[in-house]
């Protein structure tokens, strides 16, 4: 009989197979090693092979650790996670009294979500030199959108001033916060927060494609990031993280219940939290330019769940459920890209144009359909999988984008009708 290794090693040697991954995979059991899985580059420049102790740029995964720190805070009766958060901040940096530390956490706050394609800052400011107070000015002092506390609104703004929380509260650094009362004690010493200029040991560049060339993703500043990305760690170091979870050191008891406990749409502290094969699962993911990870702790039964990648080659979810299925018995469909339709140039230059400026630009180069990003600099090559549908061809999209015609029969995709030429 095929034992559980043998049939984890077996789903993702076939899904490596269809998918370019750069990353690292492990599976832990009750502390028995059930995969452990090094693929594709740490640097192509210098043709450096990703190995167990490369170090992967975290992203939104790294919002747990923030969270985590809060908490400490909280337990040293430094702040209560139940008061204004305007109170934790320096006179800079207040926000509207409404909101608490807690919302904050959950994401519930109601503050301007800048994250989307209207806002100039992917593609210009997110590049720029870092000011703290322009930063919180120009994207996060607004007015917010929605009173505090009435619906879940995932934002990065809630974690960056988090970290401005813990920063003002603690007079220390966060990347100073998190090493001396995290990382050290939990010897996590592969664990650090990026500011974009450290040297960093063992660090996996990040990659994207442009066509069908792998190119390292663009430039930008990873000081924007604080609070919400910007970890980088290893799999090891993960794991020790893992177990302070599970053995619940650190916090006090009471404040793991408050961080494990559930607030709107499954959203802990930094964590999701789902009822799957019949116990809890925690989880985060983290996506950005060049990074797609995702780490998956069902307590219970002692399993610890990571995938790393340094490219966007894998939808790291897709893969992680899974392995969690083989896991736990399920039937797993093998991997597998969406057909492609086979579409006359004719018919994909009928979805070619501007649906906005400089920012979601559909064109056909060379007979393919691309979706141009970042005023022209990156190409994301795009098929046709059925009628209006496409998904792209170097990443495992799970679900395809849908171009449509609105009422006046202009196209729309992302929502936003085509632009007249």
């Amino acid at each position: 009989m095929e034992s559980i290794s043998d049939k984890l090693e077996r789903y993702v040697s076939e899904y490596l197979k269809l998918w370019d991954m750069y990353g690292v995979i492990q599976v832990i059991r009750k502390g028995e090693v059930l995969l452990e899985k090094a693929c594709g580059y740490a640097s192509l420049e210098f043709g450096i092979e990703n190995t167990l102790a490369s170090r992967f740029s975290l992203a939104s995964m790294s919002k747990q650790f923030t969270a985590f720190a809060v908490m400490l805070l909280h337990d040293k009766g430094l702040l209560d996670v139940d008061q204004p958060a305007q109170r934790y901040l320096p006179e800079e940096l207040k926000i509207d009294e409404s909101i608490t530390v807690h919302h904050l956490l959950s994401h519930t706050s109601g503050l301007y979500n800048f994250y989307n394609f209207e806002n100039d800052f992917f593609g210009g400011d997110y590049r720029l030199d870092y000011s703290r107070t322009r930063f919180f000015r120009q994207y996060i002092n607004k007015k917010p959108v929605q009173p505090a506390g009435t619906a879940y609104d995932y934002n990065n703004s809630n974690y960056n001033l988090l970290a401005w929380i813990i920063e003002h509260v603690s007079g220390e650094t966060f990347g100073e916060f998190l090493h001396h009362h995290l990382f050290l004690p939990l010897g996590m010493n592969s664990t650090t927060v990026d500011d974009g200029c450290a040297v960093i040991k063992n660090r996996s560049s990040n990659y994207i494609k442009d066509f069908a060339e792998t190119v390292k993703c663009p430039y930008y500043n990873e000081k924007f990031s604080i609070g919400a990305a910007g970890i980088v760690s290893d799999c090891a170091d993960l794991y020790k993280w893992y177990t302070c979870l599970r053995d619940r050191k650190l916090l006090s008891p009471a404040g793991y219940e408050r961080f494990f406990q559930e607030n709107e749409n499954s959203y802990c502290y930094g964590l999701e939290h789902h009822s799957l094969y019949g116990q809890d699962r925690y989880s985060h993911g983290g996506d950005q330019l060049g990074i797609c990870t995702y780490m998956q702790n069902f307590f219970a039964e002692d399993l610890c769940i990571i995938i790393l990648s340094n490219n966007e080659a894998i939808n790291q979810y897709r893969l992680g459920k899974a392995l969690a299925d083989i896991l736990h018995q399920v039937e797993v469909e093998p991997p597998a890209r969406h057909p492609e339709l086979q579409l006359s140039e004719d018919c994909l230059r009928n979805y070619c144009g501007t649906y906005l400026e400089h920012k979601i630009q559909l064109e056909l180069i060379g007979g393919k359909l691309y979706f141009t990003r970042f005023t022209g600099n990156v190409h994301i090559e795009l098929y046709p999988v059925g009628d209006g549908e496409f998904v792209q061809r170097y990443y495992d999209q799970r679900h395809p984008y849908k171009i449509t015609e609105n009422a006046q029969g202009e196209k729309v995709f992302f929502g936003y009708p085509r632009l007249a030429p």
